[in-house]
């Protein structure tokens, strides 16, 4: 199976939290585009054609609200708000107008990640299930199957495992498993390792190695030709 692609636009006039949510997005799979305010909005929608739209509100020039109709005129997308502004009326203006989900500042990269993935999987823009060799994980379901076995994982062990399937073939390193899985950069990266082995250990009972490691670099899941 291909990697996840689905397009994701990010328009959020912050340099460095625009450029930290696109490079958390790609680690993630997606294909991601910045834009620091809304001026090409349309030029993007017809070019880029994203299947989802992080939408900063307070914008100069066109703000979030007025992008989020342009969008909802001519386009399919789905759209995540993010926002300082997280009062009620602002979240009802946004989520009444079409949006898909609002997040407001300050927020955890894990989980704005976890949110727009969600809105892709509810319309049908990305696959939740992934095989790998003879692993199948399906993160909707949270499934996961080798060789026609299921195997029971705890909750923090199959996002881990989401992950990595998400990554599959690329190698990631602690720290951006730590930040995609557990939230935060500063974490013991022990924590990796223990998880890394409990999962290698349940998967392994039902066929060879998928998860490797990589000295000096991290871990990638693939399957051995």
């Amino acid at each position: 199976m291909g990697r996840v692609s689905a397009r994701v636009l990010v328009i959020e006039d912050a340099e460095a939290i625009g450029a930290a949510v696109s490079s958390a997005l790609r680690e993630s799979g997606y294909d991601v585009q910045h834009r620091l305010d809304g001026r090409q909005l349309e030029a993007d929608l017809g070019r880029f054609r994203p299947d989802l739209v992080v939408l900063d509100v307070m914008l100069p020039g066109r703000d979030g609200f007025q992008l989020l109709e342009v969008i909802r005129r001519s386009s399919g997308a789905g759209v995540v708000m993010l926002t300082a502004r997280d009062g009620v009326p602002d979240r009802l203006r946004g989520l009444s107008g079409g949006a898909d989900d609002y997040v407001g500042k300050p927020f955890v990269l894990a989980e704005l990640v976890a949110r727009v993935s969600a809105v892709l999987r509810r319309l049908g823009r990305t696959p939740s299930t992934v095989q790998v060799g003879d692993l199948v994980v399906d993160a909707d379901a949270g499934v996961v199957m080798r060789a026609d076995q299921a195997i029971e994982l705890t909750a923090t062990e199959l996002r881990l495992l989401v992950y990595l399937a998400a990554q599959r073939g690329r190698v990631v390193s602690k720290t951006q498993i730590l930040t995609a899985v557990w939230g935060y950069e500063d974490y013991d990266p022990n924590l990796v390792e223990v998880h890394i082995s409990a999962v290698r250990r349940k998967i392994e009972e039902h066929g060879p190695r998928l998860v490797h490691t990589v000295r000096g670099l991290g871990y990638v899941l693939r399957a051995e030709e």
